[in-house]
């Protein structure tokens, strides 16, 4: 059983959740009560007039104690109102049941992700949109493939979410020796990192700006490849058709460069993967497709939530009543009257 003082301890009281929080409103007026009772008996008591002798009148501590019992009352006032206010402390635990998916995001990390037509280039903001939309997930497991004239396996299939963002952030321009668009090679390594999952749902998302380049591996051939081992294929083209600004030269003049999406082919891509072909030429169109095929690949994940609520009103009241019993008590004896007049 809590103690008097734990009991009236602030970090106690706000540790728990109340049934009836309206009633601690009425905790301030006890003391307040009291107060007006203890004006109101000073200024209309009667006073006799007595001559004393010279000198100071000694005060007696123990005139101190007629304010007792009234304190005691006031203490099982409160106690009582913080057994009706119903204090509770609730345990939650969440079970959750259900298979998650396989998500495998591919990444084009070429020189020509630098291009600014989506701000503040290509691969800024599908590395913006790519942890959105890992922030979104609940129970799926998703990997992470760089790729540019190679193709890296950066992150496994997981569902530590943080050690993701982290290979995420670390994406940058530059990081593949071997520049060019190697999308064969990348869709080859995204099909071995998923080929032995055992999920019943496996996606991969490709994100590149540009027609395959490099590599040993025909693309479509790749995709079929990768739709035989049960992967569903989404194929995003990032930035626009035409002459983009590319950076500065040493003069600090802007640059531009012509570049041209093979649509054609990443389209060919999501048809032989069973998926579906995007165009994201800004990146609100990015991340309005990041949601789209965040509807369309849920994982079917059920949450059973198990709540133990436990009241502690009943400390409160054995407080109230044993502080009330006592001060029945205290009525009794000696300390009503001590000093009254």
């Amino acid at each position: 059983m809590m103690t008097f003082l734990e009991g009236l301890r602030y970090s106690t009281l706000t540790g728990y959740t109340w049934e009836w929080p309206r009633v601690l409103l009425l905790l301030p007026l006890v003391p307040l009560l009291f107060g007006v009772r203890w004006l109101l008996a000073y200024r209309n008591r009667r006073r006799l007039g007595v001559a004393f002798v010279a000198g100071r009148l000694r005060t007696d501590w123990s005139a101190v104690l007629r304010f007792l019992p009234d304190v005691v009352l006031a203490l099982s006032l409160m106690f009582g109102l913080l057994a009706l206010a119903r204090p509770q402390r609730t345990d939650e635990r969440v079970a959750q049941t259900g298979e998650g998916i396989d998500i495998l995001l591919v990444l084009d990390v070429s020189g020509s992700m630098e291009l600014q037509d989506l701000q503040p280039n290509r691969l800024e903001a599908a590395k913006r949109v790519a942890r959105e939309f890992v922030d979104g997930r609940t129970g799926d497991r998703i990997g992470l493939v760089a790729f540019a004239g190679d193709a890296y396996s950066l992150a496994p299939l997981t569902t530590d979410y943080d050690l993701l963002r982290e290979n995420l952030n670390e994406l940058r321009l530059g990081m593949i020796a071997n520049d060019g668009t190697a999308i064969g090679t990348a869709l080859g390594v995204a099909t071995n990192r998923m080929r032995d999952s055992p999920s019943s749902t496996k996606v991969c998302i490709l994100l590149s700006d540009g027609e395959n380049t490099a590599g040993n591996l025909d693309p479509l051939l790749a995709a079929q490849l990768a739709h035989a081992y049960g992967l569903r294929l989404y194929t995003i083209g990032l930035g626009q058709d035409g002459t983009i600004p590319f950076g500065t030269d040493e003069f600090g003049r802007p640059r531009y460069v012509e570049t041209r999406l093979d649509e054609s082919t990443m389209r060919q891509l999501a048809t032989a993967g069973g998926g579906q072909f995007f165009r994201a030429t800004d990146t609100k169109a990015l991340r309005q497709i990041f949601r789209q095929i965040d509807r369309l690949e849920k994982s079917e994940i059920r949450q059973t939530r198990f709540r133990n609520t436990r009241d502690y009103y009943r400390y409160y009241l054995y407080w109230c009543v044993g502080l009330w019993m006592l001060w029945l008590g205290l009525k009794n004896t000696f300390l009503t009257n001590s000093m009254e007049d």
